[in-house]
């Protein structure tokens, strides 16, 4: 549970991570199966499997209410205990801290002020450990080797900023181990839970590391970057002495690297990937080794440093190969495994690997509702932009197609949000359900998506709406010439960066698009920047470099904000909104709604007073699909 807080720092400032989509048209392949809408949407059965540290019992969330709650059964008993019993959001998300209880987080409507809650597994005493108002709550360390304490990190004193505080699960106590200054954007503890690395922004746009050998000693700057420059600093080395971690520093790509924390210097280069940075490095808490690290090339990849490791997950794929499949959670005495499967056609499945009788046995599937031979392919794809970079894409056609078949389809073009982030091979049942409905959809990791070294991210800064919507545009057209869509029956869609990547399209590319689709996306750069979260306002500096300056780069963001362009905007859109969305304030779906509402273009709203950056609640989001799949089902259906 350890976090990466210098990944924390630029995933923070990545601004937009969601996604959405939905159809119908009137002409889909013969062998397409429609399956209702509500097959892809609904929650899961049973989904977010743990184990308890002892390996006694297993724990995983499920519908009660039409909300994801939590239930606890002991291994080889039929009996279930419901833990929680939230009605009105689900469950954020939960840990074992220990092998008597579990922690969870929840916020109010969408708001993201997370609040922190804990409940025996025999369902006895609940306490909520951090129910302020308007305060987020963020998991620091779980502090595996002390079970009744773990790190949290508030803005209760400053909304700006976190401190750690350290929380004791039986008394609730909690004893701030820093004051935040200000600047320090991550804390980081060594396997005895003390407090030695801090992160912190210095002049708004560079990077320090702090460091103190003890907690009793003075915080000292060990190294200081650009925070193009990223050195990230995943747990310390089992001795305490130095760190392992990613690193691209000098290089183009991150690599795995330990690192002399004291002195600031990286000692040796573990791993390097020449074309992928490497995102994240595993070890064994009992064996106390590296066991692999991984990276995403157009699917997750793995290397092993470990032959226990290697030998583990070839143990697996031996049973299991037919699917993709990872580790979600083992017991401390590493002898029993929750494994989960998946694939671009399933949701996939859990399973318990006992180690110690060296059985796998199946828990429960996903979503059983699914079959996986109904389900559309995700072929990834690669094509050049108009300035020659490599763009890696998806392209899912409808089932019944090929690569060499598909022609004159109707196309949904998806960007995905972040936008420093990226899309990747797996089952998207928003893409599904598109591919179901008749249509393609082409995905893109456009310049600035994560993964792909240090160049291709920097290709980004301050080019929202320009070359950043061409290589949507230049993926567009590469489907017309291709012959796959029909360039009279081509929507883009988008949520968050890709609702704002929408927006954009529709007013550079009027001819390109017959309708859009925005969900929660930014349409004004000035009134958006004016309305973010307090805890970004820290990171704003770095914002202004990475977008634009609302001051300095005003023409700039004047010319990228699709508001002030609403008279190039001709295609149909429908809009959808969160009322308390913290990232992108409802103002900017509003400012747009009425702008193209005034010029007479056809718009439709959809807002939810009870959700926030995207739709959490199963309702809510069966309203927006069958919406949406109306909206261009009208708009895209085929010309007599």
């Amino acid at each position: 549970m350890k976090k990466n807080p210098i990944l924390i720092i630029m995933m923070t400032i990545g601004i937009f991570l969601l996604a959405a989509s939905c159809t119908n048209i009137e002409k889909k392949p013969m062998t397409a199966k429609q399956i209702p809408l509500e097959d892809f949407f609904k929650n899961p059965e049973k989904s977010s499997y743990q184990i308890s540290p002892d390996g006694n019992y297993y724990s995983y969330m499920a519908p009660y209410e039409k909300r994801m709650n939590i239930f606890v059964q002991k291994r080889g008993a039929e009996e279930v205990i419901q833990l929680t019993a939230e009605t009105d959001r689900s469950v954020a998300g939960y840990f074992w801290p220990n092998s008597e209880r579990i922690l969870y987080l929840k916020d109010t409507g969408g708001d993201e002020n997370f609040k922190l809650f804990g409940i025996n597994i025999d369902s006895t005493n609940p306490i909520a450990y951090t129910d302020f108002e308007g305060v987020r709550t963020q998991i620091l360390d779980d502090l595996p080797n002390i079970p009744n304490e773990v790190i949290i990190g508030l803005n209760k004193r400053n909304p700006q900023v976190f401190d750690p505080y350290r929380l004791n699960l039986k008394t609730g106590d909690m004893e701030m181990l820093a004051e935040n200054p200000g600047n320090i954007q991550g804390w980081m503890f060594d396997h005895d839970g003390k407090l030695r690395v801090a992160f912190a922004i210095v002049d708004g746009v560079n990077t320090s590391i702090l460091y103190r050998e003890t907690e009793a000693d003075e915080w000292q700057t060990v190294l200081t970057t650009s925070f193009k420059d990223n050195v990230s600093p995943a747990f310390f080395t089992f001795d305490n002495k130095n760190v392992y971690g990613t690193s691209n520093l000098g290089r183009d790509k991150s690599v795995v690297v330990e690192f002399d924390i004291a002195n600031g210097k990286e000692v040796e280069v573990l791993y390097e990937n020449p074309d992928y940075d490497v995102s994240n490095v595993f070890y064994s808490r009992k064996r106390k080794v590296l066991t692999s690290a991984s990276y995403t090339s157009h699917k997750r990849e793995r290397h092993f440093f470990d032959a226990d490791t290697e030998k583990l997950f070839a143990r697996i794929n031996k049973e299991l190969g037919n699917y993709e499949l990872g580790i979600s959670a083992v017991s401390d005495d590493e002898t029993v495994y929750i494994i989960r499967t998946y694939s671009d056609r399933s949701l996939g499945a859990y399973y318990i690997y006992d180690k110690n009788t060296d059985r796998i046995e199946k828990i429960t599937d996903v979503s059983p509702w699914i079959d996986e031979n109904e389900m559309a392919t995700v072929h990834p794809i690669t094509y050049k932009s108009r300035d020659g970079l490599k763009i890696h894409a998806y392209l899912t056609l409808p089932k019944g197609y090929t690569m060499e078949t598909a022609k004159n389809l109707p196309v949904v073009v998806n960007p995905h949000g972040g936008p420093w982030a990226r899309d990747g091979w797996g089952f998207n049942p928003e893409i599904q359900f598109l591919a179901n409905r008749g249509y393609a959809i082409l995905q893109m990791n456009f310049r600035g998506s994560t993964g792909y070294g240090k160049e291709f991210w920097q290709a980004s800064f301050k080019k929202w709406g320009l070359e950043m919507q061409d290589d949507i545009t230049d993926g567009t057209q590469w489907l017309i010439k291709k012959g796959i869509a029909d360039p009279e029956r081509i929507a883009i869609y988008g949520a968050s960066y890709g609702g704002y990547a929408t927006l954009m399209g529709l007013v550079k590319e009027p001819e390109l698009y017959a309708a859009g689709v925005d969900y929660v996306g930014v349409s004004n750069m000035f009134t958006f920047m004016k309305t973010i979260p307090p805890y970004w306002e820290p990171l704003l500096a770095m914002m202004y470099e990475m977008v634009g300056d609302p001051k300095a780069d005003s023409l700039l963001l004047r010319k990228v904000s699709p508001v002030y362009h609403v008279d190039k905007i001709t295609a149909p859109l429908f809009v959808a909104q969160g009322a308390n969305d913290p990232r992108v304030n409802i103002d900017e779906s509003d400012q747009i709604v009425q702008a193209l509402k005034d010029r007479g273009v056809v718009v439709e709203y959809m807002v939810k007073d009870n959700e926030g950056h995207g739709f959490h609640n199963e309702e809510n989001r069966f309203d927006f699909y069958r919406a949406m799949e109306a909206f261009l089902s009208k708009q895209l259906k085929e010309k007599e």
